[in-house]
């Protein structure tokens, strides 16, 4: 079976449009629905299984019914990423895998009350876990809160997610350009900038980095 991902958010924590905010961007999507941008997230199928990667939507229980998807794939525990979490963990039903960095901290109660979400299946950097078939490669990013981005690798396929990081860490750097993804999806938070903002990246670093990668898509 193919891996397909499709991308249900590209935002930052802000959205777009962001409030208050009056540029081209913001005031055409408030025009146009279309244009809205919401929190950074996912959905990996492959082998009939599906994987939302990171839970930052609001309205997850709407998009989703029991029983739906298999587990959750979270890249870190920032709020954007995370706030769609807090009322599915008061759904009845079988408990929900979460995968993810061995972040302590977690967010806010999430880990004290958990709910029906299983915490437990935590991850480490490189060491590869398989998700119904799906081989997936955890990989360290540059952000304000321990994160992840991830290889995801079929025998025909290989995907890296590399949102919220400001540049790379030389090892995944390295790993990445030995492990040659075919599609890439990574942070492009902010135009090009003279210098290199922190914990996001600009359009300047992007391309630098795939200029080592080589990824054609």
């Amino acid at each position: 079976m193919s891996l397909t991902l499709t991308l249900t958010g590209t935002g930052g924590a802000q959205g777009v449009p962001a409030w208050g905010c009056e540029c081209a961007a913001c005031a055409r999507a408030r025009r146009s629905p279309q244009y809205r941008r919401q929190p950074c997230s996912g959905v990996v199928k492959f082998n009939d299984a599906i994987t939302l990667i990171d839970a930052g939507l609001h309205d997850l229980a709407d998009r989703w019914s029991p029983g739906s998807f298999q587990q959750f794939l979270l890249t870190h525990y920032h709020m954007d990423h995370v706030q769609g979490l807090f009322p599915l963990r008061w759904g009845v039903g079988d408990p929900i895998p979460v995968y993810g960095p061995p972040d302590e901290q977690g967010c806010d109660d999430l880990f004290k009350h958990p709910g029906l979400l299983d915490f437990s299946h935590t991850v480490e950097p490189f060491v590869v876990f398989d998700l119904q078939g799906l081989q997936v490669t955890p990989l360290p990013l540059n952000h304000s809160k321990l994160t992840f981005g991830y290889l995801l690798e079929t025998a025909h396929s290989r995907v890296a997610w590399l949102s919220d990081t400001a540049g790379l860490p030389e090892k995944t750097l390295k790993f990445l350009r030995n492990n040659q993804p075919q599609v890439m999806v990574m942070d492009c938070s902010h135009p090009p900038r003279a210098d290199a903002p922190r914990n996001h990246c600009d359009l300047n670093t992007v391309l630098a980095l795939n200029q080592v990668i080589r990824s054609p898509r």
